[in-house]
């Protein structure tokens, strides 16, 4: 069975040449280096954040600043720099690699290189670690994606916050392998209480009779993407519910779709082996991919 996911991209051989932003220098790919003292590397001690650049704009990038400065806020950690210093990296990054779009940037900060590989976030003493990855990045979906369920859940917010980008992303690879082992391309996971809540990648909406819902949102990454699906709906008279629903629910759905940085929207064929309307995008998903691509050339 063929594999894909929601960021298979295009091959692009320029991507061999990219300079990544490294706590100030601009080195080559495969001169871009971390300590393996790094508590990123050691823990996963750290926030990360996903932008995406779109005819020489990098879509809501207010927003995705406020989610990198309030995740890093959550768990102590000191970036080291202020909003302007963060975006004129992110600049300085697009300028030397001569991008104009089609691109996508991952900016990731750890709390530093460690004196002893240990726990204790004291033990990081030189740091932070900020690195800015930028690549030439066209979506490839050749065709809907499929879902399977798994056992995995995102995390409460008492143990790890699923709101929180962090560096530490183990359940959401072990609800990837799942879901791949079952023959799908993703997973979708449901929350504790054993409602449908997002996916190991991205967030999921489904539409029953012309309405547009997604989880509530207690249990689910705070996505940006998610956030202007729900807003362009409200704008636009598309009835949308953020609320609890479960899996017979989903299976009924005439259609489905994932919202993230990298695709925006994508459609879903199946879950659990049960088609999911005609199996294509359907119209209202159509519908919705329009009205945000208008919304990312407005700014």
């Amino acid at each position: 069975m063929d594999s894909q996911s929601t960021h298979t991209t295009e091959d692009d051989d320029r991507n061999d040449a990219i300079l990544i932003w490294v706590n100030g220098q601009l080195k080559p790919r495969n001169e871009a280096l971390v300590s393996v003292y790094d508590s990123g590397f050691m823990l996963g001690d750290g926030v990360w954040e996903g932008l995406r650049l779109y005819e020489g704009t990098w879509a809501f990038l207010d927003e995705h600043l406020d989610r990198l400065f309030e995740a890093a806020k959550a768990i102590d950690l000191d970036i080291g720099m202020d909003r302007s210093g963060v975006k004129n990296a992110l600049l300085e990054t697009q300028m030397a690699n001569e991008m104009t779009t089609d691109a996508h940037a991952r900016l990731m900060v750890t709390r530093g290189t460690k004196i002893r590989p240990f726990q204790h976030p004291g033990l990081s003493r030189t740091g932070p670690t900020f690195v800015i990855i930028m690549e030439h990045s066209k979506p490839k979906i050749a065709r809907p994606i499929r879902l399977a369920t798994v056992p995995h859940m995102r995390g409460l917010p008492m143990t790890q916050d699923p709101k929180l980008n962090s560096h530490s992303k183990l359940n959401c690879i072990l609800a990837c392998i799942a879901a791949e082992k079952a023959g799908a391309d993703e997973a979708l996971m449901l929350d504790v209480n054993g409602f449908v809540n997002t996916t190991n990648a991205c967030n999921f909406f489904i539409v029953k009779k012309g309405s547009v819902w997604t989880s509530t949102g207690d249990y689910c990454m705070n996505g940006i993407t998610r956030q202007k699906v729900i807003d362009l709906c409200r704008a636009n008279d598309i009835p949308v519910f953020e609320r609890n629903y479960s899996l017979v629910d989903t299976y009924s759905a005439e259609e489905a779709f994932l919202t993230g940085t990298f695709g925006a929207q994508t459609p879903v064929s199946e879950i659990d082996g049960r088609p999911i309307g005609n199996g294509e995008m359907g119209p209202v998903t159509k519908r919705i991919r329009q009205l945000y691509k208008d919304l990312v050339a407005e700014q």
